[in-house]
């Protein structure tokens, strides 16, 4: 048990006031334990709590609030009473596809004449590219082009159709381009850069007060859509007809919410909560298909893990491997038999995706093996001719994990020697200031603080790697905070029953800043031996025993645990998240295993008494 002491987490308990926990409970009409939660993620009083547990769908702020979504909708609306052909150019990723089925749809609702461009991840890369602003002028001048989930850094393409005369509308959420080489490498401080578009939709457009600047591509393309249902209503409220489209049409913005892995809070919050309800009542062809091949229930009530899970990972494998045209063709069909035949394909697609994942990440920790002097470095750049460009951006999260620090890999191209891939952030550094830092060295990049996308020659690789390696070490410190494993509260597993876990997810939907609550239980024994399930026993799955409690328990990508549980002497201390299992119309508490210690070994961090953070 030597390995597993060395890499126990510490485990950080949240403060726990049991007369604050009782009023609150009270108050509330909750359990306990409810009240726990809420109080250690800073919801002291009766009053904020209520707030947030009744989340209420007007807590959207009105679509003209968003910067540049008045005049965007003001010049679309504009487009389509003339007649004029709009296309739509989305990204690649599930934002970027549910942004621009978002957008067709009511544009088609409306009656204008719309098509969709989406670009091939292999071939064009990420955001909008100069042949295809030419194509676009060449085939109709007079269009009016709307870019969705991409455009923001977009400054030599705004400015070739500015020249060509081609209105070209940027609506985006992520990170501003910034000004040139020679000032950042020259010292001086980067300025914001932004494109010479007709018009710009930006949550955090500079010069704006909008009050919620983490919306995903898809929660800006609902209020742009928003917006337009408006305008073709009285003004203040859409037509009947457009006020279905928007309920409908939430449930996409939800699933691109929850793919972005954006901030689980505030607006985000009310989309992904509001989205999930409507899912299953207002799905499309395409959207049912989709459900279907994902083995989810029709009665099921969905939460935010089975966007993450089940739904999103099949539309992305369309993106990742340079199809994704087929998954917004998925969304936007209504002709259900074609939706079968997609939703087959693309679940497909996920099988092949998954097993090429499999196979990076085996190689990708290989060569970090391969060269321990990369392992003392504080981040990993990884290259390889025979990684496939559209699966990197997953690896490089699972390395980023697994070895606890900022990674980047790329694809190398023989015939150029160009290298293109993705990076991940670890603990909070910023990863686009990272390249940002190393510009000099790219050819292109872009993205935001935890994701990104680079390009660069072969014959520069090395150079970025000290480069980057060096701002990450001057910039950035993981901490043994960062490491911690919070905990809610410990618990008796006694205390998970079905009514309790589903009073917790009145807190949900869980994501990015609003994480499903963690709880510890200790002396817990084995009520039969571990055993690893599905592809390649990646997965560990066991039934523990607490105080006379069985619960079954699995961990995804987790299967090593089982041999080393089993070996464990004596009762182990485990923390996990619980939720509601639904299968064949039963229902079952189910723990989530997050870590586990031999009893002797739990490490745990106790709370200063004035801590509230999460």
């Amino acid at each position: 048990m030597e390995e597993t002491q060395q890499m126990a987490r510490t485990w950080r308990f949240l403060p726990h006031d049991e007369s604050r926990v009782r009023g609150l409970s009270g108050t509330l009409n909750v359990a306990p334990l409810t009240a726990q939660v809420l109080i250690a993620r800073g919801y002291e009083s009766a009053e904020q709590a209520l707030t947030f547990l009744n989340t209420r769908l007007t807590d959207l702020h009105e679509p003209d609030e968003l910067p540049g979504a008045a005049e965007a909708a003001d010049r679309i609306v504009a487009a389509v009473k003339a007649d004029r052909r709009i296309t739509i150019y989305g990204d690649y990723d599930v934002d970027g596809m549910t942004s621009t089925s978002i957008l067709w749809h009511c544009l088609k609702l409306a009656g204008a004449t719309v098509e969709y461009y989406i670009p091939s991840r292999l071939d064009e890369g990420y955001g909008l590219n100069c042949d295809a602003i030419r194509r676009f002028h060449e085939e109709d001048p007079e269009q009016i082009v709307i870019s969705v989930d991409c455009g923001i850094a977009s400054l030599e393409e705004a400015a070739l159709a500015r020249e060509l005369g081609l209105e070209l509308i940027v609506t985006d959420h992520h990170t501003f381009a910034t000004t040139s080489v020679e000032e950042k490498t020259n010292g001086a401080p980067a300025e914001i850069a932004l494109p010479d578009a007709a018009c710009l939709v930006h949550p955090r457009l500079p010069g704006s007060n909008y009050p919620f600047g983490e919306l995903c591509g898809a929660g800006v393309a609902f209020k742009v859509a928003w917006a337009i249902c408006k305008r073709f209503g009285d003004g203040k409220k859409a037509t009947p007809r457009m006020r279905e489209f928007l309920k409908a049409a939430v449930s996409l913005a939800a699933i691109g919410t929850v793919a972005d892995m954006v901030p689980l809070v505030d607006e985000n919050r009310v989309i992904v909560r509001y989205g999930l309800s409507s899912l299953l009542e207002n799905a499309n062809p395409g959207l049912k298909a989709l459900l279907t091949v994902a083995g989810i229930e029709k009665n099921k009530q969905l939460d935010a893990d089975d966007v993450g899970f089940a739904i999103a990972p099949r539309l992305n494998a369309a993106g990742r491997l340079g199809q994704a045209r087929l998954a917004v063709e998925l969304l936007t069909t209504e002709n259900p038999e074609r939706a079968v035949q997609l939703a087959q394909y693309l679940d497909e697609l996920n099988k092949n995706r998954r097993t090429v994942e499999r196979r990076i990440f085996k190689q990708a920790k290989e060569l970090v093996e391969e060269n321990p002097d990369w392992q003392n470095r504080e981040a990993l750049v990884l290259a390889h001719p025979d990684w496939h460009a559209g699966v990197i951006g997953i690896v490089a999260n699972r390395i980023a994990e697994h070895f606890k620090q900022p990674a980047i890999l790329m694809t190398i191209d023989r015939e150029t020697n160009i290298g293109q891939g993705s990076g991940r952030s670890f603990a909070g550094f910023d990863l686009h200031a990272g390249l940002t830092a190393c510009v000099e060295h790219l050819i292109t990049f872009g993205g935001h603080q935890a994701a990104a996308g680079v390009k660069m020659h072969v014959d520069n690789i090395d150079a970025f790697r000290d480069t980057f390696c060096e701002f990450v070490a001057e910039n950035h410190e993981v901490t043994e905070r960062d490491l911690e494993l919070r905990i809610d509260a410990e618990v008796r597993l006694a205390d998970c029953t079905q009514r309790g876990v589903t009073e917790l997810d009145r807190l949900g939907p869980f994501g990015q800043e609003n994480p499903r609550p963690v709880f510890a239980a200790t002396r817990v024994e084995l009520a039969e031996p571990p055993r690893t399930m599905g592809e390649g026993d990646r997965h560990l799955s066991l039934r523990v025993r607490h105080y006379g409690t069985v619960l079954r328990a699995v961990a995804f990508g987790r299967g090593e645990w089982a041999e080393q549980i089993e070996a464990a002497d004596g009762p182990i201390s485990i923390s996990f998240a619980a939720s509601i299992n639904e299968f064949r119309g039963r229902r079952n508490v189910e723990l989530r295993l997050i870590d586990w210690q031999p009893e002797t070994a739990t490490a745990t961090v106790p709370p200063a008494s004035n801590d509230t953070s999460t």
